[in-house]
């Protein structure tokens, strides 16, 4: 749609080919981002153990910074339903919420967040957002989802809330059943109701808003408000005293951690974002800058005294779907946000806790991606697994360590995956050159004594031995004696060091027993230089190494 511009400038990059036909849509996006953002940033704040305010103010500095230092045009950031448990859950542990410790905490919590994103985007390491699978990343926010809307029901059914391990609450809420109260039950479920159908509809209509404001008028309409309905406070007009300060060594040494798997699930995120909604057709979108710029806007969130911000993907989807052409939509957003708390704090104080509490409860229903899931199980066969072991890492236990164990999960899957590499035995297609991986009942043919092994991967120090194992398996399944091996090595990309040197030894045990070794199809450039550098190519011998598998049987 349009070039990347501003590329190389700092400032407002995506305003800087601005063009005056844009101004309605970015008008029309800004209403409808203002009025999902503040049901969605009062109910975050809530989630993250902070003052209403706080949440407004995060939605204030994530939307600014990323204006003045992001590429995408259409990226949301402010307070963020994914983050928000993760911290909050950390910092209770360390200071109460709501308390002036905890908000102080939690705006250094910030400061780290940004440290770590500006770091990350300065050294352009955005791949290590591609560390979490979709499998796992999937589990995570189911985990996270439960959390968020069990964490809700107290507030939806008038009971106490109980504390402690989230099962622990879980059984504690359903013990208190009897004393539920119905008026707030009935608030939280019809907002909830509301949102989910404004959503279906169309990501234009602010669901979340309407429920509101439903649920203000009918609480006022039947004074519900003397019938055991817990109301909100006004907001306040001014914002909160800064809460910036250097913590103890001790709670410097619990934020840290928390703070990069904060930053690693952001810079996650944010590139989930970029990539669904590129603002660059050429796909030229420079996603290190998106991390610094949401990094700024995490110190900015805690200067001015609120929490760690993040981009948004439903939000980011209601700009780019409802014409939203720049980041003049997110600042005309913010303006529409400021006028809102400064001409009607006090009628905050009409919304009902419980309609708060079922907009969280929406907001928890809508990371719970059953769709995925199903789609995980139809194509992803065992890797359900893998969301099943990260949502139940997440419930178990703390937020954080299940997350952290939930990212070590997916780097064992990925050594596994590379130190268990897919091999195949390949036969020649009947009638042609084509040598094709052997399906048993299939056609193909194969040459007598003739073994095409094709492993699938690198060969490097985690699957060297086990290739060779399976190489000898396949050698030792042949119906008559093995004289010649060729190895199919499209899918080598690289050899390492240990992987050269158990070929070798390789080499040398066949040729030992009068079985020759060829070599075809070693395309990577990167694999032929490793090869040479290893003195692999010399042990085959250059007559040795062929372009194609039929050149290398014939040979």
């Amino acid at each position: 749609m349009h070039s990347a511009a501003g590329r190389g400038t700092w400032l407002f990059c995506t305003l800087r080919d601005f063009q005056l036909k844009w101004l309605a849509g970015d008008a029309t996006a800004a209403v409808i981002l203002a009025a999902i953002a503040i049901p969605e940033q009062l109910a975050t704040a809530e989630l993250a153990g902070m003052a209403p305010i706080a949440g407004l103010l995060a939605f204030a500095a994530g939307t600014a910074a990323f204006a003045a230092f992001g590429m995408n045009r259409y990226m949301s950031v402010g307070a963020d339903s994914t983050i928000a448990p993760i911290f909050a859950s950390s910092l209770a542990l360390i200071a109460a919420a709501n308390s002036g410790h905890y908000a102080t905490l939690a705006a250094v919590l910030a400061v780290l967040i940004g440290v770590a994103l500006l770091v990350a985007g300065l050294l352009r390491v955005g791949w290590i957002a591609d560390l979490l699978s979709v499998p796992v990343t999937t589990g995570i926010l189911a985990g996270i989802s439960a959390h968020v809307i069990i964490g809700q029901l107290p507030a939806l059914l008038g009971i106490d809330a109980p504390h402690g391990p989230l099962i622990g609450r879980l059984i504690e809420i359903v013990r208190q059943l009897p004393q539920a109260h119905l008026y707030p039950l009935a608030i939280g479920v019809a907002v909830v109701a509301i949102a989910t159908f404004a959503e279906r509809c169309s990501a234009r209509i602010p669901g979340a808003l309407i429920g509101l404001v439903l649920a203000g008028a009918i609480v006022w309409l039947f004074g519900l408000d003397r019938r055991g309905v817990a109301m909100m406070a006004s907001l306040p007009v001014t914002p909160p005293p800064r809460t910036l300060a250097v913590p103890s060594w001790g709670e410097f040494t619990q934020l840290l951690p928390l703070a990069l798997t904060v930053a690693l699930v952001c810079m996650m995120q944010t590139a989930v974002v970029a990539r669904s909604f590129p603002s660059d057709p050429d796909g030229r979108d420079e996603l290190s800058r998106d991390f610094i710029a949401v990094g700024a806007g995490n110190i900015l969130a805690a200067v001015l005294g609120a929490f760690a911000v993040n981009s948004s993907p439903p939000r980011t989807a209601a700009v780019a779907q409802s014409g939203g052409r720049s980041q003049l939509a997110g600042l005309l957003a913010l303006v529409i946000v400021a006028a809102a708390v400064l001409l009607a704090a006090k009628a905050f104080a009409l919304v009902p806790e419980a309609a708060l509490s079922g907009v969280l409860i929406f907001v928890g229903l809508r990371i719970f991606r059953i769709e995925i899931m199903a789609h995980i199980y139809r194509q992803g066969g065992w890797e359900i697994l893998l969301v099943a072991a990260s949502a139940v890492f997440v419930v178990v236990f703390s937020i954080q360590t299940g997350v952290t164990m939930s990212i070590v999960l997916a780097l064992l899957h990925g050594i596994y995956i590379v130190a268990r590499p897919k091999t195949a035995i390949l036969a020649r297609i009947p009638g042609t050159t084509i040598w094709w991986p052997r399906v048993p009942g299939g056609p193909g043919a194969q040459e007598p004594g003739v073994l095409v092994f094709a492993p699938a991967a690198p060969i490097n120090f985690t699957n060297a031995t086990y290739v060779r194992r399976r190489l000898m398996e396949a050698i030792d399944a042949l119906p008559e004696p093995c004289r010649l091996v060729v190895i199919e090595a499209n899918g080598i990309i690289d050899i390492d060091y240990t992987g050269a040197q158990v070929l070798l030894q390789l080499i040398d045990d066949l040729r030992k027993q009068k079985i020759d070794v060829a070599l075809a199809r070693l395309e990577s450039q990167q694999a032929q230089n490793s090869a040479a550098r290893t003195g692999l190519i010399a042990a085959l011998g250059a007559d040795h190494v062929f372009r194609s598998v039929e050149d290398a049987v014939r040979g």
